[in-house]
């Protein structure tokens, strides 16, 4: 199947054999569907692998109420029913690993299994009032107004160095984002993680959780907590990299998830 739009106004691309496990992607804020390009060829050898933009990202329409976990959860629901989509493996990034975990919550049937990729978890009280200040920020300045500390936050010196093209493609995503809504997400990235600690009903399904050693916003720590609050989950910690090290090392990444999957699957 080529790029559609669903009749939620979702975009996405669902590629791979027919009869095979479903994956789906699920990029972070500010982002799109392109972040998981070179995750594609691997994973669609053995998957059919769904890639689409949460609303408001990329080609999608504007999130059609507030935004909020429930929100992007239900959009990647209705997604599912509308392509004939039972189960599938859920990979989320940053924000991407919020929304998985809040649909293995309340629609855990539709999960097989879940990645949860440099994703925040409970702040300490002071970093919480830091995420909350940066979003205000996001709503008086719009996405530009703290970008430049973002990708400093995102990507190590030595990558924005060597590949200025990449960086400037993820500004350029950034800055596509309308502003309101952008900040609007922002909020859900600051204020919902509140809503995942210590899920009841309890996640259930095989996990991975992967963070970067120096991710100042989803920590190893936050790692290690999400996944002392699932049963059996596991955790890599990619050692020297920053919140987007799966666009500065991808293969490391793909090797891992695919490892993960091919065992939970």
């Amino acid at each position: 199947m080529s790029i559609a739009r669903s009749f939620n106004g979702s975009h996405y691309e669902l590629k791979g054999p027919a009869d095979a496990p479903v994956v789906a992607l699920i990029h972070g804020l500010g982002l799109n569907r392109q972040v998981w390009r070179d995750y594609l060829p691997r994973l669609q050898q053995r998957y059919r692998v769904l890639s689409y933009d949460l609303f408001g990202h990329g080609d999608s329409v504007a999130p059609p109420a507030k935004p909020s976990l429930t929100l992007f959860a239900e959009q990647l629901c209705e997604l599912m029913n509308e392509t004939g989509i039972e189960r599938a493996a859920l990979v989320g990034f940053s924000l991407g690993g919020m929304i998985n975990r809040r649909i293995a919550i309340d629609h855990p049937e539709r999960v097989s299994a879940l990645v949860i990729v440099n994703s925040p978890h409970e702040r300490e009280p002071d970093a919480q009032r830091l995420v909350e200040q940066r979003a205000l920020d996001s709503a008086a300045g719009g996405p530009g107004a703290t970008l430049d500390a973002t990708i400093e936050r995102w990507f190590t010196p030595e990558f924005r160095r060597d590949h200025p093209d990449a960086i400037d493609e993820v500004r350029a995503w950034v800055l596509a984002n309308e502003p309101a809504v952008y900040a609007e997400c922002r909020e859900v990235l600051a204020f919902g993680v509140t809503e995942l600690i210590r899920p009841e009903p309890p996640i259930v399904h095989p996990t991975l959780v992967m963070t970067c050693e120096h991710d100042s916003g989803s920590t190893p720590a936050m790692s290690q907590a999400i996944a002392g609050e699932i049963a059996g989950a596991s955790v890599v910690v990619v050692p020297g990299l920053k919140h987007m090290g799966l666009v500065e090392n991808p293969s490391f990444f793909i090797g891992e998830i695919a490892d993960f999957l091919e065992r939970s699957h």
